[in-house]
């Protein structure tokens, strides 16, 4: 699978609730590797950005799968970790803004407040449960793709904070955004 599967906004089906996969199949497994093709076939076509984790919804299949990368200061470590039905069973920690981008939400990132620690339950994918613990940016990504699979973006975290939306220059590096010019009229809302 390749890039052009990712939808992006403002596609409706982004804000559709995924529903729960109640047996893992050959189908399942078959969609977690479409997943990690169309993801790294993504990052294949950024110089500055790497593909951190992917929710089926972003291929629109409306299914409780996610993959999250293994590794994501090593670009040439291509493999994720697949959970399905993923959910956090406790949030702990404190809640901590940093920047947050998204194969789905062309050219915005923005500055959203997440919890420091959460608690996960999931599937994987020969359907065993498995518990973890994750914090720091493993459990940003967490919850961020979790929100994918309730419908959730992540510039509603942030819809009406004036200062937290950036673009990304050709040098790889975030500029803040005027927000009535640049993003309160934007695809984000349609």
């Amino acid at each position: 699978m390749k890039k052009e599967a990712i939808i992006t906004l403002p596609n409706p089906h982004l804000r559709s609730k995924s529903q729960r996969v109640h047996i893992v199949t050959d189908e399942t497994r078959q969609l977690i590797k479409d997943m990690t093709d169309a993801s790294l076939d993504w990052e294949d076509s950024r110089p500055h950005e790497i593909s951190a984790a992917l929710a089926a919804v972003q291929i629109d299949k409306l299914e409780r799968v996610v993959i999250v990368r293994s590794d994501f200061d090593n670009k040439d470590i291509r493999e994720f970790v697949p959970l399905i039905n993923p959910e956090i069973i406790k949030y702990e920690g404190a809640l901590v803004s940093d920047y947050e981008g998204c194969l789905s939400v062309s050219n915005f990132y923005g500055k959203v407040p997440r919890h420091s620690k959460i608690r996960v339950k999931a599937l994987d994918p020969n359907g065993h449960e498995i518990r973890f613990k994750a914090e720091g940016f493993l459990a940003r990504v967490i919850q961020h793709e979790i929100d994918h699979t309730n419908g959730i973006v992540f510039v509603d975290h942030i819809h009406d904070v004036k200062d937290a939306f950036y673009r990304l220059d050709s040098k790889g590096e975030l500029q803040p955004l005027d927000y009535e010019k640049d993003v309160e009229h934007s695809i984000l809302w349609d």
